[in-house]
C-alpha cells in the first residue's frame, strides 16, 4: 500500500487548506481577534486616563475622553465589518479610524500598521505605568479576554501557516 496521497486526496486537502486560510483573512475573524481586542485596550486606556485625570488633571481627563471616543468609533467600525462580512457584503470603510484616514491618503495598510503600533504602545504603557492595576475586576477580565483572543489567534494563524509549509 502506497504512503503517497492520490491526486484526489491532495485536491481535497488543498481545498480544505484554502478554506481555513480564507477564514483567517475574513473580516469576521480579523475584527473578532484583532480589531475588537485593540478597541478594548484603547477603551480601558481612555477610561483609566479619565479616572486618574478626574482627580489629578483636567487635560488628562479630556485626553481620556478623546481616547474613549476613538475606541468607540473603532469598535463600531469593527462591528460593522463583522456584520457586513456575515452578510457577504463588502465594507466601504476600514477596520479603524486611523486606517480610514490611510484609505483617504491611499495607504490604508500603512495606517493600519500605525494603529497596531499605537495599540501595542497603549498595552505597554498600561503595564509599565501600573495603570493596569486601576482596572475594575470586570475590566480586568475583559482585558484578559482581549489578550487571550488576540494572542491565541496569532498563534493559531502562525501554526497553521507553518503547517502548510510542511
Amino acid at each position: 500500500m502506497s504512503m503517497e496521497c492520490s491526486e484526489t486526496q491532495k485536491s481535497i486537502c488543498e481545498r480544505e487548506s484554502d478554506r481555513i486560510q480564507k477564514f483567517f483573512i475574513r473580516p469576521f475573524f480579523l475584527s473578532l481577534t484583532i480589531g475588537i481586542p485593540f478597541c478594548t485596550y484603547k477603551l480601558f486606556f481612555g477610561v483609566t486616563a479619565v479616572r486618574i485625570g478626574s482627580t489629578a488633571s483636567a487635560p488628562l481627563a479630556a485626553f481620556g475622553w478623546l481616547v474613549i471616543a476613538w475606541a468607540g468609533t473603532d469598535l463600531l467600525m469593527n462591528l460593522g465589518r463583522i456584520v457586513l462580512d456575515l452578510l457577504h457584503k463588502p465594507a466601504k470603510f476600514e477596520y479603524c479610524t486611523i486606517a480610514q484616514a490611510g484609505r483617504i491618503a491611499g495607504m490604508p495598510a500603512f495606517f493600519l500598521a500605525l494603529d497596531t503600533l499605537l495599540s501595542f504602545l497603549i498595552i505597554c504603557f498600561m503595564l509599565w505605568s501600573g495603570w493596569i492595576t486601576s482596572l475594575t475586576l470586570v475590566e480586568t477580565y475583559l482585558w484578559y479576554a482581549a489578550t487571550t483572543a488576540n494572542l491565541i489567534s496569532l498563534s493559531l494563524v502562525s501554526l497553521y501557516n507553518e503547517f502548510r509549509k510542511v
